[in-house]
C-alpha cells in the first residue's frame, strides 16, 4: 500500500526534479509534470484534492489503454481527461514497488532526454540514509 508520502519520497529522489507548491503533491522534470494528485471536480462543487490518488504521465493512448484495461483496480480515467496521455492511480491499492516503477517511468517520458538517458536502467532508487541505517539495525 503507497501513499502521498511514498509519491514525494520517490518523486524527489530522481534528478532535476521540482516539487510545486499545491494541496497535494505536484512534481515536474523540466517544468512538465509526471505525477501529481488528482483535482476531483464535481458539476457545482469546488474542486477537491485527492492525495490518496495520483495523476501520472503516460506517454500515449495505447500505453492508457493497456493500463486501465489490464489493472482496472489500480488505474482509472474520467472525462476531463479523455484524449490526454494521462491516468489515475489509486495509491492504497498499488505496491510501493510498482508506485517507483509507474514514477520513474512518468518522469522518463517527461525529462529531456539527455537527462532521461543519464538514470541507469533499475531507476536509481536506492534507499534513503535513514533506511540503511534501519536496515543495517535489523541485521
Amino acid at each position: 500500500m503507497a501513499d502521498a508520502d511514498d509519491v514525494r519520497r520517490l518523486a524527489m529522489s530522481l534528478p532535476q526534479v521540482a516539487e510545486i507548491d499545491s494541496d497535494g503533491f505536484d512534481f515536474r522534470v523540466g517544468n512538465r509534470g509526471f505525477v501529481w494528485s488528482y483535482p476531483e471536480r464535481h458539476p457545482g462543487r469546488p474542486r477537491v484534492i485527492r492525495t490518496d490518488v495520483a495523476v501520472l504521465f503516460v506517454g500515449d493512448e495505447a500505453e492508457k489503454q493497456a493500463l486501465l484495461l489490464g489493472e482496472p483496480d489500480l488505474f482509472f480515467t474520467t472525462p476531463g481527461y479523455d484524449g490526454l496521455p494521462l491516468v489515475m492511480l489509486r495509491l492504497p491499492a498499488v505496491s510501493v514497488d510498482r508506485l517507483a516503477e509507474l514514477v520513474v517511468d512518468a518522469w522518463r517520458m517527461r525529462a529531456p532526454e539527455s537527462l532521461a538517458l543519464s538514470l541507469p536502467a533499475d531507476g536509481g532508487q536506492r534507499p534513503r540514509d535513514d533506511e540503511d541505517d534501519h536496515d543495517q539495525a535489523r541485521q
